[in-house]
């Protein structure tokens, strides 16, 4: 069994510290590690249940006499053995609670912990970016638990009142003919406790806006319209609750010379008619470097060449697509007297290779 830890270690205060020295130590600690404040958080979860434990001994004058004579020892003597889980912190502490944060049970009731808001943060990538990753830092403002009254809205020292126009309830009560009517009550907009002294800094919202660098990591593959999750990024939850997420929605810039289709990235290549008919090697620019394409002879306008694999990577992290190499044609204009006269010489022999091709097929001259 693990040694338990000194109970006025725990809590960080001396000996001779008096109720209220106690009482104000165990409510930083508890609000610093409520549960709903740390979802999840295992080790949060024990210094609430190892803080919980202490307040309980040392606010008893007859259990914190007994330990500091007896220490651990002397109390299991008497039966106490600390708290089996939350639920029994918050049964023995509801009132405490109610007067440290306003609220008492964890989730539910009318002043139970709330998310915090989700963001979204629009983000504009290169082409070369988003189809190999990259890690980038953005800046958001947000809402965030005020650090001067750590999120009560109250100011140092003070602690949230209860409402005296419902006495706490949180609803008023209107008699109409022989019906009663229960509503929301105006004064507490149905806390059930006010603000009687507000907090300079947030004046009573328990937040404040900060401004954040935040660190994206951008996955290879992802295209416009993509959209990452940054979990616990958005703003401060209410009373203990969990932060909201930040959404960053992407968007790719078009690329000078290659264009996306699916995983697949699509380029044109201009050659000339005569290395169309001739053939011709070409370099082609390619996501990762050039690369050499044979073209071969009797290629025509809009023929497409495929290079394997050398398109953007998936984002289900294996594999990549192709590169789709479209042939253009170019037909040359500006000619010289001398490209003319070769051409015409061409087109009379092409003409002629015609004409003997025709009457082979229809079996001489008519």
């Amino acid at each position: 069994m693990a040694t338990k830890r000194d109970y006025y270690e725990i809590l960080g205060v001396s000996r001779n510290a008096d109720e209220n020295e106690i009482k104000a130590k165990y409510r930083r600690l508890a609000l610093k590690y409520h549960p709903d404040r740390n979802p999840g958080n295992k080790e949060a979860e024990e210094k609430f249940k190892e803080a919980a434990e202490a307040y309980e001994v040392l606010r008893d004058p007859e259990k914190r006499r007994i330990y500091d004579q007896f220490g651990h020892e002397g109390l299991a003597g008497t039966g106490f053995s600390g708290f089996r889980g939350f639920d029994d912190i918050f049964s023995s502490f509801g009132d405490i609670f109610e007067e440290f944060f306003g609220f008492g049970a964890r989730r539910g009731g009318r002043t139970a912990a709330r998310r915090g808001a989700d963001l979204r943060y629009d983000l504009t990538i290169d082409f070369m970016a988003a189809a190999f990753g990259t890690e980038t830092e953005i800046e958001i403002e947000k809402l965030v638990t005020c650090p001067t009254c750590e999120g009560t809205g109250c100011r140092p020292g003070t602690y949230p009142e209860t409402c005296q126009y419902c006495g706490g309830s949180g609803q008023v009560s209107r008699t109409q003919g022989f019906f009663s009517i229960r509503t929301t009550c105006p004064n507490c907009h149905g806390e059930g406790r006010v603000i009687a002294h507000q907090c300079g800094e947030c004046h009573g919202t328990g937040k404040v806006k900060r401004k954040k660098k935040v660190t994206v990591r951008i996955p290879a593959g992802v295209d416009s319209g993509s959209r990452l999750r940054l979990t616990g990024e958005g703003e401060s939850g209410t009373r203990g609750g969990p932060p909201g997420d930040l959404y960053i929605f992407i968007t790719v810039r078009p690329h000078e010379f290659f264009k996306r289709q699916n995983n697949d990235v699509i380029c044109q290549v201009p050659i000339s008619f005569v290395d169309a008919a001739l053939g011709v090697d070409v370099t082609v620019p390619t996501l990762t470097g050039n690369k050499k394409l044979h073209i071969p002879r009797g290629t025509q306008p809009g023929d497409v060449f495929r290079f394997k694999g050398e398109g953007i990577p998936s984002l289900r992290g294996y594999g990549r697509g192709d590169q789709i190499i479209q042939v253009i044609v170019k037909t040359p204009t500006h000619l010289t007297r001398k490209q003319e006269n070769l051409l015409k010489e061409f087109a009379r022999l092409e003409s002629s290779k015609l004409s003997s091709k025709i009457k082979k097929m229809f079996g001489g001259t008519h």
